[in-house]
């Protein structure tokens, strides 16, 4: 019998990476784990569409892994991969559709998502501040602000964890980066303006996760020099970028859980970011770790990390990612979430 099985969406590289964390984290403690990918669908017009064909591609993969052995627990990755599920399990979730699909986005998503939140075995929000947008999530009065509605199984705050991709001596030749992947939800129409406005001759802002055609298809309008578009790069590439880089800018004007802020502390670069609303992990760390770099004033920020950064800040980073290193993320994996399904 197999102990777990993950449901993967899988819709996008950073969903990938962390269900590949999470087995292999399965798999150390012991158990006999398992991930059931969901297939591509076809691109879909609106938002509706593209979650109604990942959830339909999320159930069939779920099915197809439950048909060929019997399984102990089941994980979905993301609610929506859960929102269809063939039988109710664990899930794991960095933010919901309650916060992130308003309006017509979210009309069928969020009444159901609310009803898998409370029939899950098992809550596992990748961070605090993931948890504390879903109670009101799963009210089912919840789009009218009404009260909160409860959950069946449990919550167990489970983070993703995040390593150091080198040494972190390397010469940092590069001003700062960005990863804009979905450009107008990272903000880098507000990042590009004050970047153009604090610049310094022969500093370059690298902008990974898109490409400059994409980009100028979108209606930007790039600066003639100090931006460099790198499009999407291999993981050792753009971790490469980020031990060069001074800074980790972010102006996004909602953050989810910011995986690439986090990985850019682990690389030692400064935290540059808007206080961005959302279960952002990485923000309560920037302003421990120097609160003159989250402003509202992205520009003035950033012109500070660079002209007078903390000494020491490389360092101090790390003791404070001791929650979400791979070690701290396998002892909580081994001692409350696998006891919980195997018992």
């Amino acid at each position: 019998m197999l102990d777990v099985l993950i449901v993967s969406l899988g819709s996008t590289g950073g969903l990938r990476a962390v269900d590949d964390e999470l087995l292999a984290s399965l798999r150390r403690a012991g158990a006999r784990a398992e991930i059931a990918r969901a297939s591509p669908p076809r691109r879909m017009r609106t938002l509706m569409l593209t979650d109604l064909a990942w959830a339909l591609a999320a159930r069939r993969a779920a099915r197809r892994a439950l048909e060929r052995e019997p399984v102990r627990a089941v994980i979905y990755s993301t609610t929506t991969a859960a929102l269809l599920w063939p039988r109710p399990g664990a899930i794991r979730f960095d933010a919901l559709a309650a916060a992130n699909r308003p309006g017509r986005h979210g009309l069928w998503q969020r009444p159901l998502e609310r009803r898998r939140l409370r029939e899950a075995t098992l809550l596992l929000p990748q961070s605090e501040g993931a948890l504390a947008e879903a109670p009101a999530a799963m009210s089912d009065t919840a789009d009218k602000g009404g009260a909160r509605g409860g959950v069946k199984g449990g919550v167990l705050v489970l983070a993703v964890p995040v390593e150091p991709s080198a040494a972190t001596d390397a010469l940092r030749d590069i001003a700062a980066i960005t990863y804009a992947a979905n450009p107008a939800k990272k903000g880098l129409d507000v990042l590009l303006a004050a970047w153009a406005r604090v610049r310094r001759p022969g500093e370059e802002l690298y902008v990974a996760g898109v490409t400059e055609r994409e980009l100028r298809e979108l209606g930007y309008a790039l600066p003639a020099e100090g931006v460099r578009i790198t499009g999407a790069l291999p993981a050792r590439d753009y971790r490469d970028l980020l031990r060069r880089s001074c800074a980790y800018v972010c102006a996004a004007r909602r953050e989810d859980y910011g995986i690439a802020q986090l990985e850019a502390l682990a690389d030692g670069c400064q935290l540059v970011t808007v206080p961005s609303p959302g279960p952002y992990a990485a923000l309560p760390l920037a302003r421990e770790l120097d609160g003159r770099l989250v402003s509202e004033d992205i520009g003035t920020a950033l012109r500070t990390a660079l002209d007078d950064p903390l000494p020491g800040y490389a360092d101090f980073a790390l003791a404070a990612l001791a929650p979400f290193r791979r070690e701290a993320v396998d002892r909580r994996v081994a001692a409350e979430l696998l006891p919980r399904f195997l018992s």
